[in-house]
C-alpha cells in the first residue's frame, strides 16, 4: 500500500508532546514510518516536500524532518501534469502546497494522503468527490489498517 505523509505529519514528532493529540499523532506517524522501512507500506515523497522542509527556519529541526523524508522509496516530480492538477485543486480552496501535495499524491497513486492539519482534513471531506485520493489523519487511518 503506497501512503503520502505531508509536511505536517513530518514534522509531527518534533512538535511539543506534552498534549496528548500530538502524542497520538507522533506515534501514528512513526508506526507508520517504521511499516514504510520494513516494507509492509510504500512512502512516496516529492519535489514538493523537499522544498516545504527545505523552508523549515530551524536547521535543527529541518535536518531532522529530512531524514525522516528519506524514508520515501520514491519522489515524484513536479512536472506540468502536476501543476494543472495542483491549480484545479486549487479551485476548491485548498492552500498552494496542500494542492500541490495533493497532486503529487494523485499522480503517484497513493492509496493514502495523511495529514494532522485539520483545516486540509475539512477541505478534503468537502471536496471528496473531486478529488483521485482520500485525506486521513494518520491516527484514524492506522487504526483502520491494524484492526
Amino acid at each position: 500500500m503506497k501512503v503520502y505523509l505531508d509536511a505536517c505529519c513530518l514534522n509531527r514528532p518534533f512538535d511539543d508532546q506534552s498534549q496528548d493529540r500530538i502524542r497520538l499523532e507522533t506515534d501514528a506517524v512513526l508506526g507508520i514510518l517504521d511499516r514504510c522501512q520494513i516494507g509492509e507500506l510504500t512512502l512516496i515523497g516529492s519535489e514538493v516536500m523537499d522544498l516545504e522542509i527545505s523552508k523549515t527556519p530551524d536547521k535543527e529541526r529541518r535536518e531532522k524532518v529530512s531524514i525522516l523524508s528519506s524514508i520515501a522509496s520514491s519522489k515524484i516530480i513536479v512536472d506540468e501534469e502536476v501543476e494543472k492538477r495542483a491549480i484545479e485543486i486549487s479551485y476548491l480552496k485548498f492552500r498552494s502546497f496542500d494542492a500541490l501535495h495533493i497532486a503529487c499524491a494523485e499522480k503517484g497513486k497513493a492509496d493514502i494522503m495523511l495529514t494532522t492539519d485539520d483545516n486540509l482534513l475539512q477541505k478534503a471531506l468537502q471536496s471528496i468527490s473531486s478529488l483521485k485520493i482520500r485525506i486521513e489523519n494518520p491516527v484514524r487511518w492506522l487504526m483502520e489498517v491494524i484492526k
